[in-house]
């Protein structure tokens, strides 16, 4: 495993629509093992394979929180629907069957680090999605899984979180990075992870 350069905004490779994966092979096992590390490194809870440099549909993601000052993981917090999937979650290909119902998050996102806008997802998705092996299994989820979801997908079309909200606020977050950069202080994962239900606006780190 190796951890691999996240691209950042404005990096003409985020705009790019990435390839449907036909062939299921010891690349794709190791591209979604070197994500995976790099995802966690960057505090991340969510890394699309567009971020490495790879225009592929492939997906990382995990929401579960930690336990403050350990390594373990634990359940209080998520859903009933989130913790009927195993994480950390790999979906390949994924789609997005349906969904219903809204919510708000306050999101970020490691290709555009320390900028926050409240964003508006569907509240509940079914997703299909096959994993490293090729097969295809499917599940239904909500809160901040479901958020990070969508967001990660969002990548695979080579949209940003900063496309979906106002163009003035888009425009001036923009204009700001490209103008100045990035700041340079590193934002902790459980110092911005939300404890609160997935229904109300809250800030998270969907990366």
């Amino acid at each position: 495993m190796a951890i691999r350069e996240i691209l950042k905004f404005p990096d003409p490779r985020l705009r790019e629509v990435s390839e449907e994966v036909r062939v299921f092979d010891k690349n794709v096992k190791m591209l979604t093992e070197d994500m995976l590390e790099t995802m966690y490194e960057a505090h991340g809870i969510g890394l699309a394979a567009p971020q490495v440099g790879v225009t592929q549909r492939v997906l990382v993601i995990d929401t579960r929180p930690k336990e403050e000052g350990t390594h373990r993981y634990t359940y209080e917090g998520m859903t009933e629907l989130e913790k009927k999937v195993k994480q950390p979650l790999v979906l390949v290909n994924p789609v997005i069957v349906s969904g219903e119902g809204q919510q708000t998050f306050d999101e970020g996102c490691l290709s555009v680090p320390s900028y926050y806008e409240t964003v508006e997802r569907y509240l509940r998705v079914v997703v299909r999605a096959q994993d490293i092996q090729g097969e295809e299994f499917e599940f239904e989820t909500d809160g901040l899984l479901a958020v990070c979801i969508q967001h990660e997908m969002d990548h695979l079309e080579g949209k940003l979180f900063i496309d979906r909200i106002s163009f003035l606020k888009s425009q001036k977050i923009k204009k700001q990075i490209k103008k100045n950069g990035y700041p340079k202080k590193k934002v902790n994962r459980k110092d911005t992870l939300s404890k609160e239900p997935a229904s109300s606006s809250s800030k998270d780190p969907v990366r």
